[in-house]
C-alpha cells in the first residue's frame, strides 16, 4: 500500500528559509524555500517492516534523531516549492518502502550453454580471419 501525504502529515514540519545563490534583492527578503522535516522514529502509520527499509536505505539523508529532510527551492514561490518537497519526500518513501522482489535464482540450460560457446567460437573465428596475409 503506497504511503500518502495523509499517512504523514501529523509526524512533519514545514519551515520557510530563505534561499542562498543568485537571485538579486528577491533572494534576501523573501523565505521561499522550503526545509521538510519527517520524524520517521515516531511515525505510527509506516508498517515496522516499510521503516525498516526506508531507515536502511536512506541513512544518509535521516538525521540522529530519526528526522529525515527534504528541501526545496527550485521555484520561486512558497507554495511551488511546498508541493515540490511533499512530492520528492512522498516519493523517496514509496521507492523505499516498496519490498524488493522475491527472486528465484535459476541456472542456464544444457542447451543455453552450448549455444553460447557455439556463438563465441563463430565470432573468434570471424575475428581470426582479419589478422595478417601470409605473403608465402
Amino acid at each position: 500500500m503506497p504511503i500518502t501525504k495523509a499517512d504523514i502529515v501529523p509526524w512533519s514540519e514545514e519551515n520557510f528559509i530563505r534561499g542562498g545563490g543568485p537571485g538579486g534583492q528577491n533572494v534576501n527578503k523573501v523565505a521561499s524555500t522550503v526545509q521538510l522535516r519527517f520524524n520517521l522514529a515516531e511515525c505510527e502509520t509506516i508498517e515496522a517492516p516499510a521503516k525498516a527499509r526506508i531507515m536502511r536505505q536512506l541513512q544518509s539523508r535521516i538525521t540522529n534523531d530519526g528526522e529525515l529532510i527534504v528541501r526545496s527551492n527550485e521555484h520561486r514561490t512558497q507554495e511551488r516549492n511546498r508541493e515540490a518537497a511533499w512530492a520528492r519526500l512522498l516519493t523517496m518513501l514509496n521507492e523505499a518502502a516498496r519490498r524488493p522482489k522475491f527472486r528465484v535464482p535459476t541456472r542456464p540450460s544444457r542447451a543455453a550453454k552450448r549455444k553460447r560457446i557455439d556463438t563465441k567460437t563463430k565470432r573468434g573465428a570471424v575475428k581470426a580471419l582479419r589478422g595478417r596475409i601470409d605473403p608465402d
